[in-house]
């Protein structure tokens, strides 16, 4: 396992790699020993085409993700996946997307135990109400990368 920490329009980021897949990325809360630090070319190609993401210029990742979890997150995850650059869902969507409408708030835990922001977009999952809820980034995060991408949303 490698990583590397970033300073990125959104505050300081780690990411993260196993064999030579993308198995996290996070805004960095804690302290990580510097020393430890290596870039391999997936974070380095990940941290690029994040930085193309932040400016607007990119809309699709290219990263192969290493994605771990049960198999009900593994579903959730797949429908962010599906979720398009500049669209948003809500939690109910998701449940539905999945087959188990009464699954609102396991969306939501799932979401909150998504390792890979940002590739895997659960910042694109909103309230039923277009209000943003939730966000392990936080909220302002949250709020920036859906003006990012120019989504529609209530503050």
């Amino acid at each position: 396992m490698n990583y590397k920490i970033y300073e990125t329009i959104i505050g300081k980021i780690l990411i993260e790699e196993e064999e030579d897949k993308i198995s996290r990325i996070e805004i960095v809360k804690k302290e990580y020993d510097k020393k430890q630090q290596k870039e391999t070319e997936i974070i380095k190609k990940t941290h690029e085409e994040l930085e193309e993401y932040f400016k607007g210029n990119r809309k699709v990742f290219d990263i192969p993700l290493k994605i771990e979890g049960t198999e009900f997150q593994r579903k959730v995850w797949n429908a962010l996946l599906e979720i398009p650059y500049g669209e948003t869902r809500t939690y109910l969507d998701i449940a539905k997307q999945i087959g188990n409408s009464k699954a609102c708030r396991a969306v939501g835990m799932a979401n909150h135990n998504n390792k890979i922001m940002i590739l895997i977009p659960c910042h694109r999952v909103i309230g039923s109400n277009k209000k943003l809820v939730g966000y392990a980034g936080g909220i302002d995060v949250k709020e920036k990368l859906l003006e990012i991408e120019k989504c529609k949303f209530d503050k």
